[in-house]
């Protein structure tokens, strides 16, 4: 599979997904603002409760997957490129300078930093 269909079942796999959560979070929101729940419902409340908050944990690690891979693997091609740039490689100073403006790109948006 080519990055064109992994894009594409990507981005599929997505847009069911916030599909999916929009007809779960207006079922929760309902519940939490009813003041008489049964039984059924409170229990329904708490395990779309439960998994919500699972899902909220999946998709910050797979958010850290993304920054810490992306971010890793660009540093490593700026160091590589660097030393290409150093040993006179003029297609790698070009790169490089390239890859300078990125990364000063990124710091300044706060891209690079994530505050806590």
């Amino acid at each position: 599979m080519g990055f064109k269909e992994q894009q594409a079942a990507i981005q599929k796999e997505l847009d069911r997904f916030i599909d999916l959560l929009g007809v779960l979070l207006p079922r929760y929101s309902k519940l939490l603002k009813s003041k008489d729940l049964t039984d059924d419902e409170l229990n329904e409340l708490g395990e779309i409760e439960h998994f919500l908050i699972g899902v909220n944990g999946r998709i910050g690690e797979i958010k850290n997957i993304l920054e810490q891979d992306v971010f890793g693997h660009g540093l490593d091609q700026y160091y590589k490129t660097k030393q290409k740039a150093l040993d006179g490689d003029l297609v790698a100073i070009q790169k490089l300078e390239h890859l300078r403006k990125s990364f000063e790109d990124a710091m300044v948006t706060g891209a690079l930093i994530q505050w806590n």
